[in-house]
């Protein structure tokens, strides 16, 4: 298979950051990232990990990542799994590499006896959508996410 996925390490922290960089250009939310070499090195590998990373390589060559954290389902007991990002480069899509992180992802899960694998996509990003569906993963119409961020947050915590 020319697609391989591997755990990310701490070396992959440059990589990491442009993927992340690239997935919010891809959704049109460059402006957003805030994020550098040092906070993935301190949350993905330091020395109490907040979330874990994926990385696929297709002929050797790194074309993509899942980055993920552990949830909880009260109702189901259960750990779960949440991608909180997936990215493949264009030049890459239809390979397989996105298949083979949500691939990787399922199995954890499995092996883990964890209850859920589960994300949130744009709703006017159609392909990714159709991917998705194509995997068999269901739609949540009854709910909606929310967030609090920013001057929202510091104002409820100091409430």
């Amino acid at each position: 298979m020319s697609v391989s996925i591997r755990v990310a390490t701490v070396g992959d922290a440059p990589l990491i950051l442009e993927f992340i960089r690239e997935l919010a250009e891809y959704e049109r939310l460059l402006h957003e990232v805030e994020a550098t070499e040092a906070d993935v090195r301190r949350d993905l590998f330091g020395e109490n990990p907040r979330c874990f990373c994926e990385i696929a390589e297709h002929h050797g060559e790194p074309v993509g990542f899942a980055l993920w954290f552990y949830n909880y389902s009260t109702f189901r007991a259960r750990a779960g799994i949440y991608l909180e990002d997936l990215f493949v480069r264009p030049e890459a899509r239809g390979v397989g590499a996105g298949k083979a992180l949500l691939r990787r992802l399922a199995q954890r899960c499995v092996e883990a006896d964890l209850g859920r694998l589960e994300w949130a996509v744009l709703n006017w990003n159609a392909p990714s959508i159709a991917f998705y569906d194509s995997l068999g993963a269901g739609k949540m119409d009854d709910w909606t996410v929310r967030r609090l961020d920013g001057a929202a947050l510091a104002a409820l915590a100091a409430s």
